[in-house]
C-alpha cells in the first residue's frame, strides 16, 4: 500500500489561528485526488486517533478544483504556551507522511 508521502505532490502544517493547526494535502493529478481524498486513513476519526484529540472537533474538507484535502484539529496548547513544542505548526504534518493508503 502506498504511504501519503509516496501520493501527494506537497503535505505542509500550519497555524490556523492560535487553538488550531491545520494539515494540507496536494495531490499531483485529479486521478490521485480522486482516489485518496476520501480514503478511511484521513478521515476524523482516524485523524483524531493519529494526533491525539476528540474526532468531534476535526474539520475536513476537500477542494476539488485545487486538488487539495485540507484538514484542521485543536491544538493540545495555545500557540506560544509554556509547553508549546512547535510554534507555527510547521512540524505537525509528519506524522502523517508513513500512513499507509
Amino acid at each position: 500500500m502506498p504511504k501519503l508521502s509516496d501520493v501527494c505532490a506537497h503535505v505542509r502544517s500550519k497555524n490556523a489561528g492560535p487553538f488550531w493547526i491545520t494539515l494540507d494535502l496536494w495531490f499531483p493529478d485529479d486521478a490521485s485526488f480522486q482516489r485518496y481524498a476520501a480514503a478511511p486513513q484521513l478521515q476524523p476519526d482516524a485523524v483524531a486517533a493519529l494526533y491525539g484529540v476528540q474526532k468531534e472537533q476535526v474539520k475536513f474538507f476537500t477542494l476539488p478544483d485545487l486538488r487539495v484535502v485540507k484538514i484542521s484539529y485543536p491544538r493540545r496548547q495555545p500557540q506560544g504556551g509554556a509547553l508549546e513544542r512547535d510554534m507555527h505548526g510547521g512540524q505537525q504534518f509528519v506524522r502523517l507522511l508513513d500512513v499507509e493508503l
